[in-house]
C-alpha cells in the first residue's frame, strides 16, 4: 500500500466565522443569523485568543470532545458536561458520525456567544452540518468564560417536510474562582506553626479546593464586630463564608423569611439604620475587607420562593402571590383554613383543651374539628346540584333551546351507562376545578339533549328531568367520595401535625391553642388590612414543602390538591411567588426579584440558592442568568431534595449549579460513610489511567477560520455527575451529638476535608455546639473562640482545611477509600510527584465507646511515611450551656497526638511503609501521615509514551498483523504451539493475541478507571502479562525482522515499569504503555491505506482494520505449496488456520472491500495469481489447502475471482498489466492430478488472460467431472452423486447453469449432517439450475471483456461453442446480449399476475411477487425453490445493474429492506417461506430435519456479507428512479441508518469486526465467526462508493 501523508485537519470541522460589522452596529456572519456584538465581552476575547499569533513554547490547547448518538442527542451519560475554569481559552468538540440521522440537514444549534457579543439564553447561533458522507464531523467552540449553555441538533424527520429536534445537551463552564494565596501549613513533614497565613498574592481557586463556613448574621453581632469573625474563620482555614439571607427581616426574625429583598437587615448596622443606599454600600466594603484582608470570598442564599408573610408589597401587589382570587382551586383549602383558625379562637367557649398534654386530648380536639367542619358542606364544591340541574333540563325543554345529542345511539342505555358517557365525553363543566361552590354543572340544553336522546320513551318534561336527575346522581357518587377521601386526608395531616407540634418529644411542644398560635400552622397569609374585606385576593398561600413531590410540579396550581389535603408541610412565615410561565404573567414580581439577585450577584462571588427543588427550572434560569450578567463567574450550589440522580442533573444542567449540597451526617455507618465518601470526594482512585491513556496530540485549526494552527490535546468527555460541595454538618441539621456522638466531630470533619470536593461545615460545628440552634428563636450571639482551648476541634481544623485546599491546589486528584469495621483511611496523592496525605480516622458513631478496636496494619508499598499530625476530642461534659447571651459548645479539649513512626519493613512483593494504630487511639481520633513514594521515575509517564512512532514506522501490514490482532489458532499454528491467547484469571482468554485483544477491556477500564477489574488485579499480583506482549513478538523475530523494535520497545518500558513502580501502579502504565502502542499501530496501518480509508470516519478504518486482522501469515496455510507466505483467513476463529484457512469463494467476496478499497494491491495481487495457478476443469478451488490439496466443488468461485481481476484492474495502478503476468500452472494440461512437488507440477504456463479466457471457454463448451479422491475421505457427509460435477451453458439464453440436488455449489453451501433425521448427504439449498447472482457475475465479466478486446487491451473475442450442432465463435458481447435479452423474463415475477405471461413464471408456486428469483431452473422436483426470497439478487444488480429493470430492481430491493433486513446482515431466506428458520445451531442433532445439524445454515440466519451489495445496489437504483434521484442524500440517509448497528458493533465487539452471521433479529449466534472477512469487504465496497459520490 502506498503510504498518504497524514491530514492535519481530518474530518468535516465546522469553522466558526468571525463576525464582522454591518450597517447599523450589527455582525454578520456566514451561517449564522445577525447578532448584536458588544465590545470586548469575553467571548470576543475568546475569538481573538484563537486568532492570534501562536506564541513559542505554548501549552497546547485542550479539547474537550463530546461524542453525539446518532440521534443528534448526548448519551444518557453525556447529557450534562461539566468543564473546567476557562483560565485559558480551550474549545469543545462535538462531533458526530457522518451519515448519521442527526446529519440529515442537520443545523447545531446552541446559545453559547460562538459568533462572540454577550450572552442570551434564547438566542441561539446556528451552525449548518457539514454533508459529506465519508468524514467525521466536529464542531469546535471556542470556550472563554463560566455559564450554563444548551445546545441540540435539529434535522429532517423521516416524514416529509419535517424537523426533528434532538435531544438537548448541557454544558457548565466552572468559574473562575480569585482568592489570596496562603502559606503552605505543613513544612519539614510537621504543621507550621506560620502555616495557613493570608499572603499578598491571589490564586485561582478550583471548585474542589473550597473551604466553606456557614455563618448566621444575626449571631455574629453588628458589622463593626464581623472582622474578629473573619479572622477566626479565616485561622481554621475557610476560604469562603456562606451567609443565611441578610435582608431585612419579617416578623418571625427568620432569615429565610425576608421582609424587604432590596434592604439589608438595619439591625446589622446598629440601632437608627435607615438609609439602605448606604447600607448596601457598607455591606460590599466589609466583604470586600474578608476577600482582601482574610482570604474569604463571600456566598449567600438566595431565596426566590418565598418572601416574608409582612413584606410591605404585598398590600400593592397580592398577584405575587398564590391566592383564591388568581388560583381558585385553592377556595376550598382557604375555607378549611379559616374553619381551623376560628375553631382555635374558640376551644375555650366550647369547653375544649387549649393545651394538650394527652394522645386523648388530640382525639378530642381533632373530632371537633371534624364536626365543625362538617357544617361547612364542602363537598358542594365538588357535586352538581340537584336542584338546580333539575331546573336547567326543565327549562331548557320548555323553552324548546335543547342541543341534540350529536354522539352515538344511547338510547335505552342505562344512567349508569349514560354517566359514563358524559364524563368520558368532557360534558361536565368545572369537574373537579373546586373554584367555588357548585361549579361542577352540565348546561342545560346539552343535558336536554342527552335525556331526550337516551330516553325515548319519555316525552313529559318533569319525567326527563327526573331522569337526568338519576343521571346527576350516579355523577355525584365519585364526588361524594372525593370529597369524603380529601376531607378525611385533611383531618388526618391536622391530627399529624398537631401531635408532633404539641405533644411529640422530638417535636417544639407549642404552648396554648390560641387564634395567633392556631392548632397547627395556617395555610394561608391574610394580608394585614385588606384580607377582610378582599379575602380570596389577599388571603395569600404560604410557602413549605412536601414528602416526595415531584420537583417539576407546582404544589400550589391545579390539578395539586396539596393545600386542600394539607399536605404541605408549610412555613407560616413565608408567602409562596407566583411568578406564572414567564415575566409577561407577573412582570412586576419579575422584575422586582431580579433586581434582587442582580444586586446580591455585585457583592457576594456565590449563591446558594434556598429551597431549589422547589424552585420553577424557568425562574431560576433567568434570575441566575440576570446574576451572571453582573458576575460572570458567579459561584452557584444548591441543596437538591429531588430523590432523584436524574432529576439532580436535570437542575444543575439547566440552572448551570456548580456543586450540590451533600451531608456526611446521612451515613448512618461507617461503611456507608465510606460509600459517600468514594461517591462525592474520591476524584479519581490512585492509578488513575484515563488522562494518561485517552488523550490524543492533534493539530487544531483555528475554530474562527483565521489565525494559526495550535497544538492540541483532544480529552475524551464522558459526562459529568454533579460536582458535591461534601459538609460535615449544615446549619439546618441536628448536631452530632444528637445522631451519633461529640466526638465524632472530629472524625467526620476530618474525613470530609480529605474529599477531593469543595467542603463546607458550620460554626457550631467547629464549636462542637451541642443542639440544632433555631434559626427562627435563638437570639445569643457567637462566641469567637479562635484556636483557644475552648476552640472545640477549631485548631485541627486550621490543619485539615488547610490542607484540602492545598491538595486542590496542587492537584492531589488521586484517592483511595478503605473501610475496616469502624476505621475509615483515606489517601489522596498527587499523581506527577506521587507525593501524597495518609488520614487515619476512628469514627464514633456510637457514644461511650472507648475502645481502640481494630484495623489491620496499613502497609504503603514503596512508600515512606511521615507523621504529621494527630489528635482526638475529649469532651469532660454533655451538658449544654445555659449563657443566655451567648452560644458556646460543650467543655471538650483537642488533645494533640505525640509522633506515630511509621517503620519501614520488606517482604516478597518488596519495601514498604506500615501504619500501625497507638494503643490508645479512642473513637474520634485522626492522625495524618504525608507520604511519598520512593524512587519515583519522574520522566516514566513520558518514557512509556515516547518512541512509539518510530518503533511502529517500519511495520507492513503483515507485521501490524501480529502486533494488533491473531486470533489463538493463528498463534498457535505461527509459534509452533509455544503463544496462544493470553488468559486472565478471573476474566478468562482474550481473543487476540495482539493490542486488540488488550484494549477491548482496556477502554472501558481506562473510561471508567476501574482498576477493580480482574485485569487490573491480575497486573498488581504479576508482571506475566507485560512478560507475554514482548516475548510473543522476540519469538517471531526470525519469520518478522521487523519486530524487533517494537518488541525492544515493549521490553525497555516495561523493563522500566516493573522496577520503577510499586504494584498498585502497574495496571496505570500497562495501559499506558498499551494505549500508545495500539495508538501507533493504529495509525501506522491507517496511513499505509488508501485516500479514501486515511481521509475517512472511525468506522471506515474500524473496517479497513479488518484487512489487517483477516491477512496473515501462519505456518499452516499459505499461497505457496512450498513456503508460507501470508493469506487471508475466511474468519476467526473458526478459520484462522490449515486447510479451512483461505476459501477461494471468500477471499474473491472479499478481496475488493479488504484490499482494493484499502490499497493493499500488491496483497490482492498476490492472491489472485496463487488462485490463478491453481485453474483446473475451469473452476479454480473452494478450498485452497495451501496449493497442496484444492478441491474444487465450487461452481461460483471463478466468476468472483473473474470479478476480482476485473475490479483490481480498474482500480490498481497499472492494473492493465495484470493480464500479461505469467502464472505458473498447478496441474498439467491434461488436468491430471498430481501431487504439488511432482515433476509435472508447475510445468507450463499461462498469462492471466488466457486463465480468463480459459474459464469462460471451459464452462461454453461445458464441465463435468467427478471430483478427485471422491468419497468419504474427501467429505464424508457428502453422498456419492454429490461428488458430480456438471455445468453448462443454455444458449438460448446465454444462462449457465449447473450442479445437482446432492450437492451444493454456491456460497449457500450447507450439507446434511444428521443421520438421526435423516438428512445426511442431503444439502440444505442445493441451488442447482443458475443461481442469480452466478448469472450477474457472468454479465460483468461479459460486460468487462467485451470492452478490453474492442479497445485491442484482451487477445481473445469470445469463445468456441457448439450451437444446434455447429461449432462457431460466440464473442463476449453476443453472449452478454443474450444474457441480457433473457434476464427479465427468465428471472422477475411480476407483481401483477396479469403480466405472468410476459415471464417465465408458475404462478401456481410463486409465493412471493415483485421479486427476482433465487435460481431459475431449479431440479425437478424441486422447482418451487427458483420462488424463494433471497438475499442474493442485489449482487448481481451491483455487478451487473444493466441486466435489471430500474423500477423492478428498485421495487425488490424495497422489498428486502423490509423483509429482509436485519440489524448486522441480511436473512438469508423470506420470514414467510415454510422453509423459514432462523436460528442456527450446528450441535443440534434433533429430529427436526429441517435444523438438525445446523441444516437451516442459509435458510434464516441473517448474514453480514450480503448486506453490503444490499447497500450498493440500492444506491445505485434509488439514485437513478427513486427518491434518490432528485436529492441523493435521501438516499445516502437512509442506507447510513442501516449502518448504525454494524457500525456500533465493530466498536464494542472484543473482535472489531462484523460476524458471519447472527441469528434472528440480529441474536447473537454461538456457532458463527466472530469477525468474517467478506462481512467487513463489502462494508467497505459501500463506503468507497459513498466516498466517490462525495468526492465527485
Amino acid at each position: 500500500m502506498a503510504k498518504v501523508k497524514k491530514s492535519r485537519n481530518p474530518g468535516n470541522t465546522v469553522e466558526i466565522p468571525k463576525p464582522t460589522f454591518g450597517p447599523g452596529g450589527s455582525t454578520s456572519a456566514s451561517n449564522s443569523p445577525t447578532a448584536l456584538k458588544t465590545p470586548k465581552t469575553p467571548a470576543d476575547e475568546g475569538l481573538d485568543f484563537f486568532e492570534s499569533a501562536l506564541v513559542q513554547g505554548e501549552e497546547p490547547i485542550k479539547v474537550y470532545e463530546l461524542q453525539l448518538d446518532p440521534d443528534g442527542g448526548p448519551n444518557k451519560d453525556r447529557s450534562y458536561m461539566r468543564l473546567p475554569p476557562a483560565y485559558r481559552p480551550y474549545i469543545v468538540r462535538v462531533t458526530l458520525d457522518a451519515g448519521t440521522p442527526a446529519s440529515r440537514n442537520g443545523v447545531f444549534k446552541t446559545n453559547f456567544p460562538l459568533d462572540g457579543g454577550q450572552f442570551a439564553r434564547d438566542r441561539f447561533v446556528e451552525r449548518k452540518l457539514p454533508k459529506d458522507f465519508s468524514k467525521p464531523i466536529k464542531i469546535d467552540l471556542p470556550i472563554s468564560h463560566a455559564g450554563a449553555f444548551a445546545y441540540w441538533v435539529e434535522y429532517d424527520g423521516d416524514a416529509p417536510a419535517t424537523r426533528v429536534k434532538g435531544r438537548e445537551g448541557y454544558f457548565n463552564i466552572d468559574p473562575i474562582l480569585r482568592t489570596k494565596a496562603r502559606s503552605s501549613i505543613v513544612k519539614n513533614h510537621a504543621v507550621s506553626a506560620g502555616g495557613n497565613a493570608v499572603q499578598a498574592d491571589d490564586v485561582n481557586l478550583p471548585l474542589d479546593g473550597i473551604s466553606i463556613l456557614t455563618v448566621v448574621s444575626k449571631w455574629m453581632g453588628t458589622v463593626d464586630a464581623w472582622k474578629g469573625h473573619f479572622e477566626e474563620a479565616s485561622q481554621r482555614g475557610y476560604n469562603m463564608l456562606h451567609w443565611t439571607p441578610l435582608q431585612e427581616r419579617g416578623e418571625s426574625n427568620s432569615p429565610y423569611s425576608i421582609r424587604n429583598q432590596m434592604v439589608y437587615e438595619p439591625s446589622m448596622y446598629g440601632k437608627g439604620s435607615t438609609d439602605a443606599a448606604a447600607d448596601v454600600k457598607k455591606m460590599e466594603d466589609i466583604l470586600k475587607v474578608a476577600r482582601e484582608e482574610y482570604g474569604l470570598l463571600s456566598l449567600t442564599d438566595v431565596v426566590l420562593n418565598h418572601t416574608a408573610n409582612d413584606s410591605p408589597w404585598l398590600v400593592d401587589h397580592p398577584e405575587a402571590g398564590f391566592s383564591p382570587a388568581n388560583t381558585p382551586h385553592l377556595a376550598p383549602a382557604l375555607e378549611i383554613d379559616d374553619a381551623m383558625v376560628e375553631f382555635s379562637a374558640s376551644l375555650s367557649s366550647k369547653g375544649l383543651p387549649t393545651t394538650i398534654t394527652s394522645s386523648s386530648d388530640v382525639d378530642t380536639l381533632i373530632s371537633a374539628f371534624e364536626a365543625e367542619l362538617g357544617k361547612r358542606d364542602m363537598w358542594q364544591y365538588y357535586v352538581l346540584d340537584v336542584i338546580k340541574e333539575k331546573q336547567a333540563v326543565k327549562d331548557a325543554l320548555t323553552k324548546g333551546s335543547v342541543t341534540a345529542w350529536a354522539g352515538s345511539n344511547i338510547a335505552g342505555k342505562t344512567v349508569v351507562e349514560l354517566a359514563e358517557i358524559v364524563r368520558d365525553f368532557g360534558i361536565v363543566k368545572g369537574l373537579r376545578s373546586l373554584e367555588k361552590r357548585f361549579g361542577t354543572h352540565v348546561e342545560g340544553p346539552v343535558a336536554a339533549g342527552i335525556v331526550k336522546a337516551a330516553f325515548v320513551d319519555l316525552s313529559d318534561v318533569d319525567a326527563l328531568a327526573d331522569a337526568w336527575i338519576r343521571v346527576v346522581d350516579v355523577l355525584n357518587v365519585p364526588l361524594y367520595q372525593e370529597w369524603k377521601d380529601d376531607t378525611a386526608a385533611a383531618i388526618e395531616q391536622i391530627k399529624g401535625r398537631v401531635k408532633y407540634t404539641r405533644l411529640d418529644d422530638h417535636g417544639p411542644k407549642l404552648g396554648p391553642i390560641t387564634k395567633e398560635l392556631p392548632l397547627v400552622e395556617t395555610y394561608f397569609t391574610r394580608v394585614k388590612g385588606k384580607a377582610d374585606k378582599e379575602p380570596a385576593k389577599y388571603s395569600l398561600a404560604n410557602n413549605g414543602w412536601i414528602w416526595n413531590a415531584d420537583p417539576l410540579v407546582n404544589f400550589a396550581m391545579p390539578p395539586s390538591k396539596s393545600y386542600l389535603r394539607r399536605e404541605v408541610i408549610v412555613w407560616g412565615d413565608c408567602v409562596k411567588l407566583r411568578y406564572g410561565d414567564g415575566p409577561e404573567s407577573n412582570p412586576w414580581l419579575w422584575n422586582y426579584m431580579t433586581e434582587y439577585v442582580k444586586m446580591l450577584a455585585r457583592a457576594f462571588q456565590g449563591f446558594r440558592i434556598d429551597n431549589c427543588h422547589s424552585t420553577p427550572l424557568h425562574v431560576g434560569v433567568h434570575m441566575l442568568d440576570s446574576a451572571r450578567v453582573v458576575n460572570p463567574d458567579l459561584y452557584v450550589c444548591a441543596e437538591l431534595f429531588t430523590g432523584s440522580e436524574e432529576m439532580d442533573t436535570l437542575f444543575v444542567s439547566r440552572l448551570g449549579i456548580n456543586s450540590l449540597v451533600r451531608e456526611a451526617g446521612n451515613a448512618w455507618d461507617p461503611k456507608e460513610f465510606s460509600r459517600l465518601l468514594y461517591r462525592h470526594g474520591l476524584g479519581k482512585p490512585i492509578g488513575s489511567m484515563d488522562g494518561a491513556c485517552l488523550t490524543s496530540k492533534e493539530e487544531l485549526a483555528p475554530p474562527t477560520g483565521k489565525g494559526p494552527t495550535r497544538p492540541c490535546v483532544v480529552i475524551p468527555h464522558n459526562g459529568s455527575a454533579p460536582h458535591a460541595l461534601f459538609f460535615d454538618l449544615t446549619h439546618d441539621n441536628e448536631t452530632y451529638l444528637d445522631k451519633r456522638s461529640a466526638e465524632d466531630a472530629l472524625s467526620t470533619g476530618a474525613l470530609v476535608t480529605f474529599s477531593y470536593c469543595a467542603i463546607g461545615s458550620v460554626k457550631g460545628y467547629d464549636d462542637l455546639y451541642p443542639k440544632l440552634l433555631n434559626l427562627v428563636g435563638e437570639s445569643r450571639l457567637y462566641e469567637i473562640t479562635g484556636q483557644k482551648e475552648n476552640s472545640g476541634i477549631a485548631r485541627a481544623k486550621r490543619v485539615l482545611n488547610a490542607l484540602h485546599t492545598e491538595m486542590a491546589l496542587e492537584g492531589y486528584e488521586e484517592g483511595h477509600v478503605h473501610q475496616e469495621n469502624d476505621y475509615i483511611v483515606i489517601h489522596r496523592v498527587q499523581p506527577s510527584t506521587q507525593r501524597g496525605y495518609v488520614l487515619v480516622v476512628h469514627t464514633a458513631f456510637s457514644k461511650g465507646n472507648k475502645d481502640r478496636g481494630f484495623i489491620t496494619p496499613i502497609k504503603l508499598r514503596r512508600t515512606k511515611a511521615k507523621f504529621v499530625y494527630g489528635a482526638h476530642i475529649d469532651i469532660s461534659s454533655y451538658d449544654v450551656d445555659k449563657d443566655p447571651s451567648t452560644l458556646r459548645g460543650l467543655p471538650g479539649k483537642l488533645v494533640e497526638m505525640p509522633e506515630v513512626v511509621a517503620p519501614q519493613g520488606l517482604d516478597g512483593e518488596g519495601p514498604f511503609a506500615e501504619i500501625i494504630v497507638p494503643d490508645y487511639f479512642p473513637p474520634g481520633s485522626v492522625m495524618i501521615f504525608e507520604t511519598q513514594m520512593q524512587g519515583v521515575d519522574t520522566s516514566l509517564d513520558t518514557f512509556c509514551t515516547s518512541g512509539a512512532e518510530e518503533a511502529f514506522s517500519d511495520l507492513d501490514l503483515v507485521d501490524l498483523n501480529v502486533i494488533l490482532h491473531r486470533a489463538e489458532g493463528e498463534e498457535r499454528d505461527a509459534t509452533g504451539g509455544e503463544f496462544g491467547t493470553y488468559n486472565v484469571p478471573g476474566m478468562g482468554e482474550l481473543v487476540y493475541c495482539g493490542l486488540q485483544g488488550w484494549m477491548h477491556p482496556l477502554k472501558h477500564i481506562m473510561r471508567y478507571n476501574d482498576l477493580g477489574h480482574a485485569l487490573c488485579a491480575h497486573l498488581r499480583e504479576g508482571s506475566w502479562a507485560m512478560d507475554y506482549i514482548h516475548a510473543r513478538l522476540e519469538k517471531q523475530l526470525d519469520v518478522f525482522p521487523n519486530l524487533a523494535k517494537p518488541a525492544q520497545w515493549f521490553k525497555e518500558r516495561f523493563e522500566r515499569v516493573k522496577e520503577s513502580t510499586p504494584p498498585f501502579l502497574r495496571p496505570k502504565y500497562f495501559a499506558i504503555i498499551i494505549s500508545e502502542a495500539y495508538k501507533a499501530a493504529r495509525r501506522a496501518a491507517i496511513e499505509q491505506c488508501s485516500e479514501f480509508v486515511a481521509t475517512g470516519h472511525s468506522f471506515t478504518h474500524d473496517l479497513a482494520l479488518c484487512s489487517v486482522q483477516m491477512h496473515g501469515m501462519v505456518k499452516s496455510a499459505s499461497l505457496d505449496p512450498a513456503k508460507p507466505t501470508p493469506s487471508l483467513a475466511a474468519g476467526l476463529p473458526h478459520f484462522a488456520s490449515g486447510w479451512a484457512r483461505c476459501w477461494g469463494r471468500d477471499v474473491f467476496i472479499s478481496l475488493r472491500g479488504l484490499f482494493l478499497t484499502t490499497g493493499n494491491f500488491l496483497g490482492a495481487k498476490k492472491h489472485i495469481l496463487s488462485f490463478a495457478s491453481t485453474l483446473k476443469h475451469g473452476l479454480i478451488p473452494n478450498l485452497l489447502d495451501s496449493v497442496r490439496s484444492p478441491r474444487y466443488n465450487s461452481r461460483d468461485s471463478p466468476w468472483w475471482m473473474l470479478q476480482n481481476i476485473q475490479d483490481y484492474v480498474l482500480m490498481a495502478p497499472d492494473g492493465i498489466s495484470l493480464l500479461s503476468e505469467h502464472v505458473k500452472r498447478r496441474f498439467p494440461e491434461d488436468e491430471t492430478w498430481v501431487p504439488w512437488d511432482d515433476p509435472r507440477a508447475y510445468a507450463y504456463s499461462s498469462t492471466v488472460a488466457e486463465i480468463i479466457q480459459e474459464i469462460l471457454q471451459r464452462h461454453a463448451t461445458g464441465i463435468s467431472f467427478r471430483e478427485y479422491n471422491a468419497g468419504p475421505n474427501l467429505d464424508m457427509q457428502m453422498s456419492d452423486e454429490g461428488f458430480d460435477i456438471e455445468v453448462k451453458v443454455d444458449w438460448n439464453t446465454g444462462i449457465i447453469f449447473g450442479g445437482n440436488a446432492h450437492n451444493c455449489g454456491t456460497w449457500m453451501d450447507k450439507m446434511g449432517e444428521s443421520v438421526k433425521a435423516g438428512t445426511k448427504g442431503k444439502p440444505g439449498t442445493p441451488r442447482d439450475g443458475a443461481p442469480v447472482e452466478i448469472t450477474g457475475l457472468l454479465k460483468s465479466t461479459l460486460r468487462w471483456l467485451d470492452e478490453l478486446s474492442s479497445a485491442g487491451k484482451f487477445p481473445f473475442k469470445g469463445v468456441e461453442a457448439t450451437i444446434d450442432g455447429k461449432k462457431r465463435l460466440v464473442t463476449y458481447k453476443e453472449w452478454s446480449n443474450l444474457l441480457q435479452e433473457s434476464f427479465e423474463q427468465c428471472y422477475y415475477v411480476p407483481t401483477d399476475a396479469a403480466e405472468d405471461h410476459k415471464y417465465n413464471v408458475n404462478p401456481a408456486i410463486i409465493n412471493r411477487r415483485g421479486i427476482y428469483k433465487d435460481v431459475f431452473g431449479s431440479g425437478a422436483g424441486r422447482e418451487w425453490s427458483d420462488y424463494q426470497f433471497r438475499c442474493n439478487f442485489p449482487i448481481a444488480m451491483t455487478v451487473a445493474p444493466e441486466l435489471f429493470n430500474p423500477e423492478h430492481a428498485l421495487g425488490a430491493l424495497k422489498l428486502a429492506d423490509k423483509v429482509l433486513l436485519g440489524p448486522l446482515g441480511m436473512a438469508t431466506l423470506d420470514p414467510a417461506d415454510l422453509q423459514y428458520r432462523p436460528h442456527y445451531d450446528n450441535a443440534n442433532d434433533g429430529t427436526d430435519a429441517a435444523i438438525a445439524k445446523g441444516l437451516n445454515y442459509h435458510n434464516g440466519p441473517e448474514w453480514g456479507w450480503p448486506l453490503g451489495y444490499f447497500l450498493r445496489a440500492y444506491l445505485y437504483f434509488d439514485t437513478r428512479v427513486g427518491a434518490g434521484k432528485k436529492d441523493i442524500s435521501e438516499t445516502l440517509h437512509h442506507l447510513h441508518k442501516i449502518l448504525l448497528a454494524p457500525r456500533t458493533h465493530v466498536q464494542n465487539d472484543p473482535w472489531a469486526g462484523i460476524p458471519e452471521l447472527t441469528n434472528k433479529n440480529g441474536e447473537y449466534c454461538h456457532d458463527s465467526c466472530r469477525t468474517q472477512a467478506w462481512s467487513a469487504s463489502t462494508l467497505l465496497d459501500f463506503l468507497e462508493d459513498v466516498h466517490k459520490l462525495s468526492s465527485a
